[in-house]
């Protein structure tokens, strides 16, 4: 029994503590309440130490509520309800905007910010000697003038004079060492740390960038390293004051071995050295180039616009809008022959400005940048004469600006991840698994021959980042078994496949054996039709989906009868969705049992869910049966599947419009058939056939198209029943033009029967259409 089921048979006293605990808007009861099944599916410990986990199952949470929302409206709920849904997920966004994020620190932040704070005590200490420094001269230099102004001509009260001067002198030659001494100190503080910034933490946020772009859940967040960058800035601008007030003081008292006027330039050199290193490795691309409209960013098609976003990760007031950011393409190009250049067309340069960012950072977002092609591109001369396609050729975006202030003058650079650049719809599938390969495997941004010697991927790699595709596309990844199956398509049965490595070939370019396509676009195909046809079924683990049928009969076997499971096809090109389920003979011999598969196609006109809610098989007595009655491992399934359903019907149906059907296909062989009328490619099910199976596929009509009960009485065949459903008032049996079957024949040879259950106020339409349907299909046997 659920939690919260539990929670609501509690006795009276224990309830009010309940309505205590839900009391106000922080989580309301209602929430709890609807999205109960939900709520306890989630793991909730790992959110509580893992922020992008945690920002995920709320983005789920919001999502659920406007499906919640969505099931009052249809269900014709009271407007209350449907009034508090909507204001829960608004106050829900309000508290996530009020929430200050306090993300878990690592043992390596921790360091830092060590560091940090210790480098910003020593700037301080810093700060104070450069004044006592001052004081301490300004001492010296007040008695040395007043011991000249006076002019004393007493030996002895000179020679006195002249040993306190010189006493004050070896007093601010100390302090002028020690300053220099701390400075060094401070500066090789600042160096260490600006190698662990720009050579770790930097390149580290450099590798998350690029695993995010290719679904991984990485936080790509800056906030931290600007505010690590700032400090160090500010630190080493600070020290290059502190030199300049040296230099100050060097020029109103020097001496013989003045020690400013040997160290001071070194350390000025030094300290440029270590800003300049800073300023170059602040600027960064935050967002990688993608298409508005793009599933997948870094592929960009010429003359759409696109959107890419630079940001300083060095915070002063004073440079909002003051450094101005400007665009080009391939200036480092490769020397290929064939290789396409391009020109970046519309707004290409903009000043970094702190509006532009939610939080505050100083960035450029370019918003509508296009690509054209350069006429002469295609056929440029090159040193290299490479085969590469058009989706393995790939491109940088360039950016660059200028640094100027407190007279220090740096220029900027900095470029985006390599591109693929298409000119149609028909190479973005095959771009992205560039882009794909590129950032799974390369760790030099700027490798554009990259594919001229691809290299292989391990099975880890490949299965991490195939993972990453369900996850981001979807919010739930693969699991470890369904990787297996996987992994044992493309490397067959072996003990272990961390050891297995997978070619870029093999990958996106070689067909699957027996197949005319590739294991990408096999795998791309499902993707897709899991995210525009199946995301809430497959969110909530009801497919299975990557599951070989020998494991299929394996699992369901072991179970009673009426166990089914869902799980994807090998065989279709754009990917295929079927169930199997298990009866049993007389005997008790399990027998599994599969329908052909439905493709994306079959699924934009009827939901899944409404698939199998309404799938029936003709037994020997006739009587249509759902032989689907618990989804693995042992969930009913109505409970499985029942809050998708919809009792629509009629004019209100999104489905199918106008007649009341029920399509029934007949087969006697091993393969059952069972979609819809239109056509797609199948593969073979498996287990015995003996009854005749069928597929019930429902289409709603407004009640006042449908004729009265005896409208066609004198049509039907006397033996022929009315349908035993009782939504239908009557049956209709649609022979072949030339063939008109009695009841019994009907029910002897399934081979010539096509079975429509209709009512239409229209008994004149053409052999093969259904009036009303999108669609037409042949009135022909299942085989």
């Amino acid at each position: 029994m659920a939690q919260w089921e539990k929670l609501r048979q509690l006795e009276s006293v224990y309830l009010t503590q309940v309505d205590e605990l839900y009391d106000g808007d922080v989580f309301p009861m209602d929430v709890r309440h609807y999205l109960a099944h939900w709520i306890e599916g989630q793991d909730w410990d790992r959110a509580a130490r893992d922020h992008d986990v945690a920002m995920l199952l709320f983005q789920v949470l919001l999502e659920n509520l406007d499906i919640q929302h969505s099931r009052f409206v249809q269900g014709g709920e009271s407007f209350l309800l449907q009034h508090n849904i909507r204001r829960f997920k608004q106050s829900f966004q309000v508290q996530l905007l009020q929430v200050q994020q306090e993300p878990m620190e690592t043992d390596s932040q921790r360091n830092i910010e060590r560091k940090m704070t210790d480098l910003k005590n020593k700037v301080q200490c810093m700060e104070h000697t450069v004044k006592c420094l001052e004081e301490q001269q300004d001492e010296f230099d007040f008695k040395y003038q007043t011991h000249n102004m006076e002019g004393t001509t007493n030996k002895a009260e000179k020679t006195e004079q002249m040993k306190v001067l010189q006493a004050l002198l070896n007093r601010l030659d100390a302090s002028r060492k020690s300053m220099l001494s701390g400075m060094g100190v401070l500066l090789d503080v600042v160096e260490e740390l600006l190698c662990v910034l720009v050579r770790e933490e930097l390149v580290q946020w450099q590798r998350r960038q690029q695993k995010a772009c290719i679904g991984a859940p990485d936080s790509t967040c800056l906030d931290q390293l600007e505010k690590w960058f700032t400090t160090e800035a500010e630190c080493l601008f600070q020290v290059r004051k502190f030199l300049k007030k040296l230099e100050e003081l060097m020029v109103k008292v020097s001496y013989e071995h003045d020690p400013v006027k040997k160290q001071k330039p070194v350390l000025q050199k030094r300290v440029d050295s270590l800003l300049t290193s800073l300023l170059k490795s602040a600027f960064v691309v935050e967002t990688q180039p993608s298409m508005p409209q793009g599933k997948s960013p870094l592929v960009l098609r010429t003359n759409v616009q696109f959107s890419v976003k630079t940001r300083f990760l060095v915070k002063f007031p004073e440079l909002n809008h003051a450094m101005k950011v400007n665009v080009s393409m391939d200036r480092e190009a490769p020397m290929v022959r064939g290789y396409r250049r391009f020109n970046v067309l519309g707004t290409n340069s903009k000043a970094l400005n702190m509006a532009e960012s939610m939080s505050g950072g100083m960035v450029a977002d370019f918003r509508h940048l296009t690509l054209k092609e350069q006429k002469s591109g295609g056929g440029g001369k090159g040193i290299h004469d490479l085969s590469l396609s058009v989706t393995e050729e790939l491109h940088i975006i360039n950016f660059n600006t200028e640094f100027l202030l407190h007279d220090m003058s740096v220029s900027l650079e900095t470029s985006s991840l390599p591109v693929v650049i298409i000119s149609n719809s028909s190479q973005q599938q095959s771009a992205w698994a560039s882009i794909l390969w590129f950032n799974m495997l390369c760790l030099e941004p700027k490798n554009l021959l990259f594919f001229a010697n691809c290299p292989a991927a391990t099975w880890p790699q490949l299965g991490e980042m195939l993972s990453w595709q369900f996850l981001s596309s979807t919010t739930r990844g693969l699991e470890s078994n369904q990787l297996d199956m996987i992994a044992h398509k493309l490397f067959g049965k072996q003990q272990s496949y961390d050891a297995c490595n997978i070619s870029w070939t093999k990958f996106s370019k070689e067909n699957v054996p027996n197949t005319n396509f590739t294991f990408w676009v096999w795998f791309d195909g499902i993707l897709f039709m899991v995210k525009n046809h199946l995301e809430n079924l497959w969110k909530d683990g009801s497919i299975m989906g990557f599951v070989s049928k020998g494991k299929e009969k394996t699992l369901l076997k072991k179970k009673r009868r009426g166990t089914f499971l869902l799980r994807f096809s090998e065989s279709i090109r754009d990917g295929g969705i079927t169930f199997s389920w298990v009866d049993y003979s007389p005997t008790g011999e399990p027998d599994v049992r599969s329908v052909q598969p439905f493709t994306k196609v079959d699924l934009g006109q009827i939901p899944f869910h409404e698939i199998i809610r309404n799938f029936q098989i003709l037994e020997e007595e006739n009587v249509p049966e759902n032989p689907l009655l618990f989804l693995y491992p042992d969930t009913p399934k109505v409970e499985a599947f029942g809050k998708y359903y919809t009792e629509k019907s009629g004019a209100d149906s999104e489905y199918i419009k106008y007649i009341k059907t029920k399509l029934v296909f007949v087969s006697k062989e091993n393969t059952l058939e069972a979609k819809s009328p239109m056509s797609s490619n199948t593969e073979e099910g498996s287990g015995p056939m003996n009854p005749r199976y069928g597929l019930g596929e429902e289409a709603f009509a407004e009640p006042s198209t449908f004729p009265p009960s005896g409208l066609f009485a004198d049509t039907l065949p006397p033996e022929l029943p009315l349908s035993p459903d009782p939504m239908f008032s009557v049956a209709m049996v649609v022979p072949d033009e030339d063939l008109n079957p009695t009841l019994q024949e009907f029910l002897s040879d399934p081979i010539m029967c096509y079975c429509v259950d209709f009512v239409s106020d229209d008994t004149t339409f053409l052999e093969g259409a259904l009036p009303g349907l999108p669609f037409t299909a042949p009135l022909q046997p299942c085989e």
